[in-house]
């Protein structure tokens, strides 16, 4: 069982981004660094090369320009003296037999008047040198040769330099790979731990997110920003529903008695007639409250941001206030509207539900506000910053009250004996998110002063 479970956290290992990453990097590395090794070995074998042919050719033409004895006479010295064995001049007949000078054989695959690698047969070891062959004009031939021995024992130690190098740099780069890897496989191991509590139905639980803000962080904090919208979403349905099975409970409980009144009471058709319509209103007022919860509904769903364009907030403002003219007149109450300036305040939004929004401020600013009272629409535009302001002489609302207003179906202590459903609001509040708008609610000296900004 233990062996099974470690296979398959190994392989969990193996399958993480981090690790996986981390191998790449290292076999880039690994290869740059082998390519590298390559050019540079290339480059020195070149250098060396050439250092060597420069003095071959050197070498060689000092001899050719020396007599027949001279150069008898040269070798002899030189093939006395042992610190010249790294360096053997040798002479050769026609047949290839050694006249004077170092001991070599007569190489093979010869190459005349041009540098070339050979082997040296005759010694107990097969020594390699660089040489350089060349004809004198009586038939014999001369080899300047230079010995490879202690070019290949660097190149020997730089290549096992190398091999080691590269083994400690695999194996730390390993290391670091799998120490990537477990981290990555704690932190998906707490992740999923937490998403498991989380379908189980436990939504404030979170994903955690570490200091670094890489991109798994980044990935929780948009998880968790979304399970904050869900959670506050599944609140405000619950409080949706509690509040509908509350406020629904009256009107549908007048329904009831208004029919029943109708089929036991009515003695007359008028009275029965009375009955029934009493019993419509009832109907009509509750289709009412679940079309403004379908409002909200459509609006909060954000389909019909597809179908933005650029609006002119001011003239929405300015066809809202004519609109509702005729009913504050009725009320009592002085409405206007009020800008700085003719300029236009323009926003990208739909007009209709901009309309909506400012129609029921407006109409809350003339239900609550007593006779001789006064409600104020003031548009300002800025560059993008717009920000509409209603603002009225009614009887106010509480700051403590000003979130709360904005849940569904909440009515504040002095507006309950009011009509409305307490969705008008939280309609505002819909399109204001929709548009990215912000919807303000301040409490002045006397009524209330509502605003929406971009």
């Amino acid at each position: 069982m233990a062996q099974a479970m470690f296979s398959m956290r190994s392989i969990e290992l193996f399958r993480t981004s981090g690790f996986r990453l981390a191998l790449v990097f290292l076999l880039v590395f690994g290869a740059a660094a082998g390519a590298l090794f390559l050019f540079v070995d290339w480059q020195m074998q070149s250098f060396l090369d050439q250092r060597s042919d420069e003095w071959l050719t050197r070498e060689m033409q000092s001899l050719q320009s020396l007599s027949e004895d001279a150069v008898l006479s040269r070798l002899a010295v030189r093939s006395k003296d042992p610190t010249n064995a790294e360096r053997p001049f040798s002479l050769f007949d026609r047949s290839g037999k050694l006249i004077a000078g170092v001991s070599l054989s007569y190489p093979d695959h010869a190459v005349f008047d041009a540098p070339f690698d050979f082997a040296d047969r005759s010694a107990a070891r097969r020594d390699h040198y660089r040489g350089l062959l060349r004809h004198r004009a009586d038939g014999t031939a001369i080899l300047v040769a230079q010995s490879l021995h202690e070019q290949r024992e660097f190149r020997e130690r730089l290549e096992n330099a190398t091999l080691f190098a590269s083994l400690i740099t695999a194996v730390f780069g390993l290391a670091g790979a799998i120490a990537v890897g477990v981290g990555a496989v704690r932190r998906l191991d707490a992740m999923s731990d937490a998403a498991a509590q989380i379908v189980k139905g436990d939504l404030k639980q979170r994903l955690p997110t570490g200091r670094a803000g890489g991109d798994i962080d980044r990935l929780a904090n948009v998880v968790n920003e979304m399970l904050d919208e869900i959670e506050r979403l599944m609140q405000e349905v619950k409080g949706v529903c509690d509040n509908i099975a509350h406020d629904m409970r009256t009107p549908l409980t007048r329904l009831l008695a208004s029919l029943e009144r109708a089929r036991r009471r009515a003695t007359s058709i008028d009275e029965y007639h009375s009955y029934v319509d009493e019993a419509l209103d009832e109907i009509r007022g509750i289709l009412k409250t679940f079309g403004a919860l379908l409002r909200i509904s459509e609006v909060e769903d954000g389909l019909r941001r597809s179908g933005f364009v650029d609006i002119d907030v001011k003239a929405i403002a300015r066809d809202a206030v004519d609109f509702f003219e005729p009913a504050a007149d009725e009320s009592g109450v002085a409405l206007a509207y009020h800008s700085s300036n003719n300029e236009p305040a323009i926003i990208s939004g739909d007009p209709s539900l901009i309309f909506e929004a400012i129609a029921n401020l407006i109409d809350n600013a003339i239900k609550f506000t007593p006779r001789e009272g006064r409600a104020v629409v003031e548009v300002e535009g800025n560059g993008h910053v717009v920000t509409v302001t209603v603002e009225d002489t009614g009887i106010g609302i509480r700051a403590e009250d000003a979130d709360a207003v904005l849940r569904r179906f909440y009515r504040a202590e002095k507006s309950r004996h009011a009509p409305g459903n307490g969705l008008g609001l939280s309609l505002v509040s819909a399109i204001a998110r929709l548009h990215g708008m912000r919807l303000e609610i301040t409490t002045p000296d006397i009524g209330t002063r509502v605003r929406l900004a971009t």
